[in-house]
């Protein structure tokens, strides 16, 4: 009931072309590729690709690249993993049953210019009226984050496809407190058939965090519920530990095998 990744153990011999085909063939929502690390203090380098494009960062299918390397036999250097990606080295930590990221810093963050939140506001068919407030959570993904009054207001929104115009558009909205889960999350990109909504996005997760538990909207440790409007169980478990925020999830392997090519 989550998101699926299809994760290539052995990239060798790929070039990034073929890596493209693959992961439209797969049909879901993203592919990586891991390879040897570049970086002495990486355990391993990924190449993460959705349809149409290769991403520099994005979580969750960071977890899987991660859960399906150390189900392969492989073993980190130290306590925490530390994947390698286009996005630099990010420590990964085991969290019980649980796999969990440290979010990458934000290469832009603040608010939307008046245009970009005109324009993000036509996509998902509301008014200012209607969110509390908003920022740019660009972590690799130029996530435009948006802030609803309420978690229904989020579950509520018809996004208009003919409006997407290239942005990736990512929103959030609080449950009443004591309700278990914290806030709802939902997210909205560019596909093959227009508009795509991700059941799972653990970038826009870890940066929505960075922004709302620094402003004080949310607090240093919260699960966030994702995917629910399209028929998924996404739960996403955040923790802030000193100057780090770690973001995490359950990973299952469903499918294993091999490609032949």
């Amino acid at each position: 009931m989550g998101n699926p990744v299809a994760v290539v153990l052995d990239r060798e011999g790929l070039d990034t072309q073929q890596m493209l085909d693959f992961t439209a063939w797969t049909n879901l929502s993203e592919a990586t590729f891991i390879g040897p690390p570049t970086h002495p203090d990486a355990d391993y380098h990924v190449r993460i690709f959705c349809p149409g494009r290769e991403l520099p960062f994005a979580g969750h299918p960071t977890l899987g690249s991660c859960h399906a390397w150390l189900a392969a036999g492989g073993t980190p250097q130290g306590d925490v993993i530390v994947q390698e990606c286009g996005a630099g080295l990010v420590p990964i930590r085991r969290d019980g049953d649980r796999l969990a990221f440290a979010a990458p810093p934000l290469q832009r963050s603040g608010p939307l210019s008046e245009d970009e939140l005109d324009a993000t506001l036509r996509l998902l068919s509301i008014t200012r009226d209607d969110i509390v407030d908003h920022s740019w959570c660009d972590n690799g993904p130029g996530w435009r984050g948006v802030l609803l009054r309420s978690a229904q207001a989020v579950l509520d929104l018809t996004p208009d496809p003919q409006l997407l115009n290239g942005m990736d558009v990512g929103v959030a909205g609080l449950y009443p407190e004591g309700s278990g889960i914290a806030v709802e999350i939902r997210t909205f990109f560019p596909g093959n058939q227009g508009l795509t909504e991700d059941p799972i996005t653990g970038s826009f997760n870890a940066s929505a965090a960075q922004w709302l538990i620094g402003a004080g909207i949310l607090p240093d440790s919260y699960v966030a519920a994702q995917g629910t409007v399209i028929g998924r169980r996404g739960r996403i478990y955040v923790d802030r530990a000193g100057d780090d925020i770690w973001v995490g999830g359950h990973s299952v392997t469903v499918v294993q095998g091999e490609v032949l090519l």
